[in-house]
C-alpha cells in the first residue's frame, strides 16, 4: 500500500495512533516529527519521546474522547466511603516485553517515579500517605485527604505521563535517565535497530492482550494491526515529500497547531 497523503497528528497521541488503523501491509513507514534521541519519557517532555512512549508503554488509566479517565491496565478499582483509600486490581494477562508478568510492585515503583518528576504527580504526592502492593495483582493507594482527580491524573496524556515500567527499571531515580525500553504496550522498541538521526523500529508485541472495549482515543482496545512500524527521519520537507510520492514512506507526521 502506498498512502499518498500527509497526516496531521497531535503530539500526545501522535504516531502511536497510526498503528491502530487497518493496513494491508505488514510494515508501516513513518516520517516522525523529530529525531528520537532520548527514550526515557520521565527524563524529557519532548513530543517525539512522548510518541515513542505511547508506542511501547501502557498506563493504569487512559482518557477517552470525552477526556474521562477509563481503566486501562486496571481491571477494577474501589474507593473507600471517606475517599481516602483506593484499591486497584490489575487486569489479567498483562506482560512485560521480556515475557514476565506485570505486577502491582512494578506499578507502585512506576507511580512513585512519576510523582517525583511530573507537576501533576508532585501534586498527587502531596495528597498521598502511601502506595503499597498488597499482592502480585493488587495495590492500595492511601490519601491524607480526599483527592477525586487521582484516576484522571494517572490517565494524563501529555508529558510527563504515568507510564508503567518493570520495578527494576522504574526504581531508578527520576534524576537518572533510563536506557532500558521494556514496556507492556502493543509494540516493542527494537533498540538494536535504533540509529538516532536515521531510524527507529517498533515490533508488534504478540503477547499483548488489548481491552475488550472499543477504541476510544487513548482508552479502550489498543490494536496493533501492522507487524512493524519504522520511523524514518527525513528532516527536509522536500525530501520527505519526494519519498512519500515515490512510495518509500507511507506517512509524514506533523504536529497540528491550533488556530488562533
Amino acid at each position: 500500500m502506498k498512502a499518498r497523503r500527509l497526516l496531521p497528528l497531535l503530539a500526545g497521541a501522535g504516531i502511536a495512533a497510526l498503528a491502530s488503523t487497518a493496513y494491508a501491509q505488514s510494515v508501516l513507514r513513518v516520517v516522525p516529527i523529530a529525531d528520537l534521541k532520548i527514550i526515557d519519557p520521565i527524563w524529557t517532555s519532548t513530543s517525539i519521546t512522548l510518541n515513542h512512549a505511547n508506542m511501547i508503554y501502557d498506563t493504569l488509566f487512559a482518557l477517552n474522547a470525552k477526556l474521562e479517565p477509563q481503566p486501562q491496565m486496571v481491571e477494577r478499582h474501589t474507593v473507600s466511603a471517606d475517599g481516602l483509600t483506593y484499591t486497584f486490581t490489575l487486569r489479567p494477562g498483562l506482560k512485560w516485553h521480556d515475557g514476565t508478568p506485570v505486577t502491582a510492585a512494578d506499578c507502585v515503583a512506576s507511580v512513585k517515579r512519576w510523582m517525583s518528576k511530573d507537576s501533576r504527580g508532585v501534586l498527587v504526592a502531596g495528597f498521598t500517605a502511601s502506595v503499597t502492593a498488597d499482592n502480585p495483582t493488587t495495590f492500595t493507594w492511601k490519601l491524607k485527604e480526599p483527592f477525586g482527580q487521582l484516576p484522571a491524573s494517572l490517565a494524563k496524556i501529555a508529558s510527563y505521563s504515568a507510564y508503567m515500567m518493570p520495578e527494576r527499571i522504574s526504581s531508578t531515580p527520576a534524576t537518572t535517565q533510563i536506557d532500558n525500553p521494556t514496556g507492556s504496550g502493543a509494540y516493542m522498541f527494537d533498540k538494536a535497530q535504533w540509529n538516532p538521526g536515521v531510524k527507529a523500529v517498533y515490533k508488534k508485541f504478540t503477547s499483548y492482550v488489548p481491552r475488550s472495549e472499543p477504541s476510544d482515543m487513548a482508552a479502550g482496545a489498543r490494536l496493533a494491526k501492522v507487524d512493524t512500524v519504522e520511523w524514518i527521519l527525513l528532516p527536509d520537507p522536500a525530501v520527505a515529500t519526494a519519498a512519500l510520492v515515490r512510495g518509500e514512506v507511507d506517512f509524514i507526521a506533523r504536529i497540528q497547531l491550533a488556530s488562533a
